[in-house]
């Protein structure tokens, strides 16, 4: 994620992680490496040359030498693993627990695909004669949302409130401070920018009659949606000033949505991760609404009348908060 800040504030040091996690990680990934590779070759005198891959309905249109097929799903896994384990950037931390959201059930689900061609494929005398065993997929597909549910049961506990008071920043006699921070989730916007040249792909495509309009419009459809909430809310940007604090969303600075000081009961920093709020994204959850563009500080308000929060992905965001408390108490009734 990228990100950059208005006001400089103290770095946060690297946390100490537990060693046990990283190993534990490793180990689990080989495991899985392992039964992903190893599941063909255990059947090996029960099973035909070429073991059948894909089917449509009921049977088989593509296969793969047994080598192949035992060493695709390991690669995808190897690098599905890869992906969300290298620390992309230094600031990150080194164990992060949406990485067991995704790779749980990753490998139960990839781990359940290759039991599925195994057995639909032994003792078969040719690729041809293999019937996907539509039990066993479904078998597969429940326990991947199983291990999905479990996980994230035990990955999103809600982080307590701090038990410190508010962060407050004394405010200099004449001088007007203003903090601003924005973060940017690299991943949302490219997904955002495919989707757009899908869009527009397929636009070109209904112009020059490549294709149906009935096949193809709702692909049109479906992926200028995609692109258009993507650009919005890849992107946010928070701003504390005198009036209050601002945030804005996507490259245009819009939809935003502001709050004057003396709407604000209170401002707090609050360490927030995706696995606790649903996601990326503009969340709800039972933490309030959370506007997750990466892991880490989030500045968090809680307006006034209001029984939930209000949170936002944040550099500094301590920093903010104080800001943002100080103009609060400068505006009640009575302050100087």
């Amino acid at each position: 994620m990228t990100g950059t800040t208005g006001m400089t504030g103290k770095g946060s040091g690297r946390a100490p992680r537990d060693r046990a996690a990283r190993w534990w990680l490793i180990g689990s990934a080989a495991a899985v490496t392992a039964v992903l590779a190893g599941l063909p070759w255990a059947a090996y005198g029960r099973l035909p040359d070429r073991l059948a891959t894909h089917w449509v309905g009921v049977a088989p249109d593509d296969s793969m030498p047994l080598w192949a097929a035992s060493l695709f799903p390991a690669c995808v896994w190897l690098v599905i693993t890869l992906a969300v384990s290298v620390r992309w950037r230094r600031s990150w931390p080194a164990v992060r627990p949406w990485r067991a959201l995704t790779l749980a059930p990753t490998a139960t689900l990839l781990v359940g695909a290759q039991v599925c061609v195994v057995r639909a494929n032994l003792d078969r005398a040719d690729w041809h004669d293999a019937r996907l065993p539509f039990l066993d997929v479904a078998v597969s597909l429940a326990a991947a949302a199983i291990v999905g549910a479990l996980t994230w049961r035990f990955t999103s506990r809600p982080t307590a409130l701090p038990a410190t008071a508010p962060p407050e920043l004394e405010l200099p006699e004449g001088e007007r401070l203003v903090w601003f921070s924005r973060v940017a989730n690299p991943w949302l916007q490219l997904l955002a920018a495919v989707a757009g040249l899908i869009a527009v792909g397929s636009v070109v495509a209904l112009a020059v009659g490549l294709a149906s309009p009935a096949g193809l419009w709702p692909v049109c459809v479906a992926c200028a949606a995609v692109s258009v909430s993507g650009a919005a809310f890849s992107s946010v940007q928070a701003k504390v000033s005198e009036a209050g604090l601002q945030v804005s969303f996507g490259p245009l600075g819009w939809p935003a949505r502001r709050w004057a000081p003396v709407a604000i009961e209170s401002a707090r920093a609050e360490r927030r991760l995706p696995s606790q709020v649903g996601g990326w994204g503009y969340r709800l959850s039972g933490l309030g609404t959370t506007v997750m563009l990466r892991a880490g500080d989030c500045l968090v308000v809680r307006p006034r009348g209001r029984r939930t929060d209000f949170a936002v992905s944040a550099d500094d965001a301590e920093r903010g908060a104080a800001l943002l408390n100080a103009l609060r108490l400068a505006s009640e009734p009575g302050a100087r």
